[in-house]
């Protein structure tokens, strides 16, 4: 690949890739994988779909590198996120929702992003119902896996 490619590239994953918006985070009394068992749970007995999770402390072990551990589950509820993409098929950039459960200096957490925020570049209305739908339920099932 030529510099120049390299540099067209990497504008365009600049250009392409969402902003981050606001942050959420709750510690966790649990251990990160302890975490994501218990949100992974708390998602399927809520109805919601598990579409997969990640262990990105074993994708790093399989380059042979280290890293803290940290798990993210990606899930959704079709009836909440089909209404985003509705009002904009952008919002499949930032849907399904992803939740990472990580270690920060001792410390487990959950980290999302605020549902409002993630829709502010979208033709979504920030009154939007399911907005509101989506924050309560991220809300809640995460506050069910971090609670003793």
């Amino acid at each position: 690949m030529t510099r120049l490619t390299t540099l067209a590239a990497a504008a365009f994953a600049l250009v392409a890739t969402p902003t981050l918006a606001d942050q959420i985070s709750v510690e966790s009394p649990y251990s990160v994988a302890e975490t994501m068992d218990r949100l992974e749970s708390a998602v399927e007995e809520a109805g919601a779909t598990v579409f997969a999770r990640v262990n990105h402390a074993e994708g790093a072990a399989s380059a042979d590198m280290e890293l803290d551990p940290a798990e993210l589950l990606i899930f959704g509820n079709p009836q909440l996120g089909t209404q985003a993409m509705q009002d904009d098929i952008r919002a499949g950039l930032v849907l399904p929702m992803r939740v990472l459960a990580y270690e920060w200096d001792g410390q487990v957490y959950l980290g999302w992003q605020e549902p409002e925020d993630m829709f502010d570049d979208l033709d979504i209305d920030d009154d939007a119902n399911y907005i509101e739908e989506i924050e309560g339920a991220l809300n809640r099932l995460t506050e069910e896996a971090v609670s003793e």
